[in-house]
């Protein structure tokens, strides 16, 4: 029995698929299939069934997922305590927003690879419901999503907030009255998906104020949503730096609003039973990177 079977057969038994677990080790899945064959043969006895369309968990497969995880934990405190490679070396798969995407993740790509020049890296940039599913099944090692995860499995440290303020077209007129549902009139509402941080915080916002407006134009990239507003097509929310710095342009006018919008809490996220340095190092060189007061960059 070595460490590398137990590694393979954790991931396996814990990601939501022989192959997931495979990218994650950085393995062909025959490689991986035959470390847990090599270790499956030292026990005496199978840890998967593998009879159906999916292999699962034997009774002594199940028994042993806690003890591995025991033991690869101990390793990894191991090498931290005593181990003298400096830099993590491998691969890094991570998610983030689309908003992070266009503020902060350049910088933090710059942090990774002075401080671990030997790590491959491999962004991902998807709505906050979507990255917590991939962290969950072992897809990705992190990611930055906003607001804490509702899954028991996932962790959450609180790493930075963005600030939003209601926008429309600068040709607009009228209405300066404070922004609510019954100012909005019939003009749509221009948003992100509802699997994003960023409407569950809208939605919450105007639902405290007595509703929710029917007509909506939903869009899962902020650029086109930017750009819907500057044409005039609805109102919306934007990061403050990024309608500031168009609204010094005059290419859309910022609306008061009465409260204003709370802030919104981005975490960064990953799996509860993740032990390795990786996790660690991650989180520090993101609490160091973010920073979403700043303008976008494709400005």
């Amino acid at each position: 029995m070595t460490l590398k079977q137990l590694e393979a057969f954790y991931w396996a038994a814990t990601c939501s698929s022989f192959a997931i677990a495979a990218q994650r080790l950085h393995l062909s899945l025959s490689s991986l299939s035959k470390r847990i064959a090599e270790l499956e043969d030292s026990l005496g006895r199978p840890l998967f069934d593998r009879s159906g369309h999916k292999a699962v968990l034997t009774d002594a497969g199940n028994r042993l997922v806690s003890r591995a995880h025991a033991l690869l934990r101990s390793a990894d405190e191991l090498r931290i305590e005593i181990g003298t490679v400096a830099g993590l070396h491998g691969k890094c798969r991570f998610g983030v927003g689309e908003l992070t995407a266009l503020t902060w993740l350049p910088r933090l790509v710059r942090l990774i690879g002075e401080a671990h020049p030997g790590l491959e890296l491999e962004a991902h940039v998807s709505i906050g419901e979507a990255l917590e599913k991939r962290v969950e099944d072992g897809e990705l090692d992190f990611a930055v999503v906003a607001g804490k995860s509702t899954r028991g499995t996932i962790a959450s440290h609180a790493i930075a907030q963005a600030q939003f303020v209601w926008c429309t077209s600068a040709q607009a007129t009228g209405r300066a009255t404070p922004i609510s549902p019954d100012t909005l009139g019939n003009r749509p509402l221009v948003t992100l998906p509802s699997g994003s941080g960023v409407t569950r915080l809208l939605d919450e916002w105007l639902d405290g104020r007595g509703g929710l407006p029917q007509r909506r134009i939903v869009c899962n990239h902020w650029g086109a949503v930017a750009g819907m507003l500057v044409e005039g097509i609805g109102v919306g929310i934007l990061p403050h730096g990024w309608a500031q710095s168009l609204a010094k342009r005059g290419a859309l006018r910022v609306l008061r609003s009465d409260p204003a919008l709370p802030p919104l809490a981005y975490s960064y996220q990953w799996r509860r039973d993740d032990s390795r340095p990786l996790v660690g190092a991650m989180r520090e060189l993101t609490l160091l990177a973010a920073d979403f007061q700043s303008a976008s960059r494709i400005l």
